[in-house]
């Protein structure tokens, strides 16, 4: 399967973004890795990126005040969190949309997969 989407991920855990970038790259998607919220926001892929997939509790920056940001500028980018705390989904800022999915860690790598597509094609 060849996919041409660049997909983000934020994780401030480092063996996270290791084995997200190999299973998505293994599915053909373009992968870019950020150790931080702040580091993608200060990007280049702010409009490239067709898909965040995003920890939630990051030092510096949450991952909802990232998507908040995100909003705040304009930038519409479908997002997927990925929480090391489940439980209850934090609220998000009501003028931006709801994310699309939260999976805890750790998540089902089909099932991640399933949703990535679906974002995609919702948005294509």
């Amino acid at each position: 399967m060849s996919n041409t989407a660049t997909l983000s991920i934020i994780d401030d855990d480092e063996s996270v973004r290791i084995a997200l970038d190999g299973l998505l790259r293994s599915h053909g998607y373009r992968v870019k890795t950020y150790a931080s919220a702040l580091d993608f926001l200060s990007s280049c892929e702010l409009e490239t990126t067709a898909c965040l997939i995003s920890d939630i509790q990051m030092p510096g920056m949450t991952g909802i005040q990232m998507y908040d940001r995100l909003s705040t500028l304009g930038i519409r980018i479908p997002i997927i969190f990925i929480t090391g705390y489940p439980g209850v989904p934090p609220r998000v800022s009501a003028d931006v949309p709801e994310p699309v999915a939260f999976f805890p860690k750790p998540f089902d790598c089909a099932e991640l997969i399933a949703c990535i597509e679906s974002v995609l094609a919702r948005s294509a």
